[in-house]
This record gives C-alpha cells, sequence and structure tokens, in this order.
C-alpha cells in the first residue's frame, strides 16, 4: 500500500497511490490525513488497503496522481530522528574535521532530534540564504513508527514500523562545526528536509524489506549528472529495528515518529572509501563525503557545496526499473 499526502492544509489530505504512482484516490471516509490515520492504525490500515485493492482495479473514484501535487507524507510530524546507521559515512565526515572516531560508534547508534514542524514538499526548492553556509543533500530512506513503547526491543521496534520513505536531510555543513563544537549538538546547520512523495507499507516493498532494511541503489543526481547509487541495503550497521529501540530506550515514540537512517554509503571494493560513479563506483550521497575522498587523495577538496540553480534528484527504482517512492526534485534557491 502506498499513500501521500496532497497539500492543502498544515497537514495535507490523505490519499492512497496505486503501486504504479500512477492514480490515486482520496482516503477521507477512512481518515483526513496520513496522522489522523496512524493515530487510529488498527482500525485504518485494513480499510486503507481495501481502497488500495479497489484503486488497482478501478473499483473506486480515481483521478492521476501527479507528484508536484504531494506534499511531504507527513508535512510536519511530532517528532523526526535522524540516526547514523551507516558508519562508513560517519568515520570519513569525521576524518576530514580531524575529529577521532569513538570505537562506540560501531556499536551505538548516533542519533539527533531535528526539527519537524514543516517539512518541505518533495519538489519544493530548497531555499539557502548564504553559499557560504555550505549547504550540503543528504540522500537517507527513513521510516514512520506507530506508538512505540519505552524501552521497546528490536522486535518490538520493527513491528512498530508503518511505513517507509525517502528523505533529503538537507545539511548546512559551514555551520555544523561550529555548533558541534559548544558540545550541545546542531540546530541552525539542519534546516527543513523534503521527504519523497509517497510512503510504502513494508511489506508492499516485497523483498526489498528485510531484517528492518530497504535494499536497492538509491540514485542520487545533481544537476542531471548521476551522483550516486549506493545500495541501502549495503554497509548498515544499524537496522531499522535497533535504530527504534534506541530511540525509545528512555522514552515512548508517539505515532508518527519518523526515524532516519543517516546519509547511505557503501564502502569501496577494496573496503575503503567508495569511488565516484564516474570511476565505476557507486558514487556518494552527500557532497560532505566526496569532498571527503577529494582531501584524503589530494590534500584538498574540489567538489563545491550547493549553490543557487543546482538540482539535486533522488529516487529508489525496482528490479523492473519502476520508481518505489516517487522522487525528490528540488532546485536550490536564493532565500
Amino acid at each position: 500500500m502506498k499513500l501521500a499526502s496532497l497539500k492543502g492544509g498544515r497537514d495535507g489530505r490523505l490519499v492512497v497511490v496505486s503501486q504504479d504512482l500512477a492514480w490515486y484516490t482520496d482516503a477521507a471516509t477512512v481518515a483526513p490525513t496520513l496522522q489522523a490515520a496512524l493515530d487510529d492504525w488498527e482500525r485504518c490500515e485494513p480499510l486503507l488497503r481495501a481502497v488500495a485493492a479497489s484503486l488497482e482495479i478501478a473499483g473506486v473514484p480515481r483521478e492521476r496522481f501527479h507528484e508536484h501535487d504531494a506534499a511531504s507524507p507527513l508535512p510536519r510530524a511530532f517528532q523526526w530522528l535522524d540516526g547514523s546507521a551507516y558508519v562508513n559515512h560517519v568515520q570519513l565526515v569525521r576524518q576530514a574535521r580531524g575529529a577521532e572516531m569513538p570505537a562506540s560508534f560501531w556499536t551505538d547508534p548516533l542519533m539527533y532530534q531535528g526539527a519537524s514542524d514543516g517539512f518541505l514538499a518533495p519538489r519544493d526548492p530548497i531555499p539557502l540564504a548564504d553559499e557560504a553556509w555550505g549547504g550540503d543533500l543528504e540522500a537517507e530512506v527513513a521510516v514512520i513508527t506507530g506508538d512505540v513503547p519505552q524501552g521497546a526491543s528490536r522486535d518490538e521496534a520493527l513491528a512498530a514500523i508503518r511505513l517507509v520513505l525517502l528523505v533529503n536531510d538537507v545539511s548546512l555543513r559551514g555551520l555544523i562545526p561550529g555548533e558541534l563544537a559548544k558540545g550541545f549538538g546542531f540546530v541552525q546547520g539542519k534546516p527543513a528536509s523534503a521527504f519523497s512523495p509517497v510512503a510504502v507499507t513494508p511489506s508492499a516493498l516485497g523483498a526489498a524489506w528485510a531484517d528492518g532494511k530497504l535494499s536497492g541503489p538509491l540514485v542520487v543526481e545533481l544537476n542531471g549528472a548521476e551522483f550516486g547509487r549506493a545500495d541501502a541495503g549495503v554497509d548498515m550497521t544499524f537496522d531499522f529495528g535497533t535504530l527504534v529501540a534506541h530511540a525509545a530506550k528512555t522514552r515512548p515514540l508517539a505515532a508518527g515518529t519518523i526515524v532516519g537512517s543517516g546519509t547511505v554509503s557503501n564502502r569501496g571494493a577494496d573496503g575503503g572509501p567508495g569511488k565516484p560513479v564516474s570511476e565505476g563506483g557507486v558514487g556518494y550521497s552527500c557532497l560532505a563525503e566526496l569532498r571527503t575522498v577529494e582531501t584524503l587523495q589530494t590534500g584538498h577538496p574540489k567538489t563545491p557545496f550547493l549553490k543557487a540553480g543546482d538540482m539535486v534528484r533522488i529516487e529508489m527504482r525496482d528490479a523492473k526499473g519502476h520508481t518505489v517512492f516517487g522522487a525528490i526534485e528540488q532546485t536550490v534557491v536564493a532565500a
């Protein structure tokens, strides 16, 4: 089952989308918004599945689904937590900053609490007030949970995952080091993120979803050129069950909590840093990682951060080449 929120009001309008993302039908008879459905999932989920089944056979009124009309599936959320499941990415970025990486990073997930009062739509521009702030894309996978009790086990956390989606976790690399140096996390370095046009139930992902991981190349394009195609199921140190359980260690999580994977990152074939797509590698899911590799190789980065006019596209396709979540496609604009 695939769900989306069409633009309108602060929380959008819940619709059920066909598997091929060609059609949608209104879900108002079940729930007005995705958050309302998540709050009453035991009742709403089977009803939404019935609507989805009818949609596939044109058994309900339907209209063409246009990704430009979609907000992020949750236009705002009670909680947005972003982990760092791909420790290879953490290791490289910290190396570029000259920061030592504690051994515990391999056994205890990193996680921060981001701003969730308003997300960008998947086709909204990325506002950048100052290019010196070092605007960066971060292509990730994320999940939306139901209610998760405090102290939930990994298996309990996995069972609480309702939907899977993609995210562009926009970062301002130039601001982050100064914030982290204060020893109290970052706020300004993490502006609004954007999520994929549709969110998908784990069961609808088939074999691509297993053991709390989503497998498949996460294709990132920058200005029309392929920038990365790292496999989201490879080199993921912490699966989503582990990430959600980590978040719920000392407090319950409310239905509608979004938990991100952190930047998808694959090691190179030799176990070292990955190579660009142009050199036969799988490339990268953020500029910072490429800049780190350039620094390690030449002593300094050569790829600039985002600037006004740059276009970012993030998408995942199935084995038959069909888009799974729709595409995040954003142009950077001067704010």
